[in-house]
Order: C-alpha cells, then structure tokens, then sequence
C-alpha cells in the first residue's frame, strides 16, 4: 500500500498540540501591520483550536497528525 500524501497546505496553516488538539492561527492579518498597536500585533499571535466539527475534514488532510 502506498503511503498518503499529506496536504501541503494544512500543514502550515494547523498545529497539533501534545494532547491532540489542533490549533489555527487566525486570517486576514497580513496587511497594516504599521497601523495596529503593540497589544493588538501580539494578539495576531495567539493559536486558537479548531470546531471539533472540522475534525473529519482534517483527519483526511493530515492523515499522520491526527
């Protein structure tokens, strides 16, 4: 049986905690960067977890990480 492929694109955009979570980051975050304050730029950084009811989908993308 041939291994499976892994979505290049899933995998750069979630991460998988120790306890199986899966965590995103959040979108629309790439322009004026320069205009937001220290506190709202830190806050861009945050990883949030995914709805449990996009855990098949991703189960399918990332088939080694879940």
């Amino acid at each position: 049986m041939p291994k499976m492929k892994t979505h290049s694109g899933a995998k750069r955009r979630f991460h998988i905690t120790a306890t199986g979570k899966v965590m995103r980051m959040k979108g629309n975050k790439r322009h004026k960067k320069s205009a937001k304050s220290r506190r709202v730029l830190q806050m861009d950084e945050h990883k949030f977890p995914v709805a449990s009811s996009h855990r098949k989908k991703l189960q399918r993308l990332l088939p080694y990480g879940l």
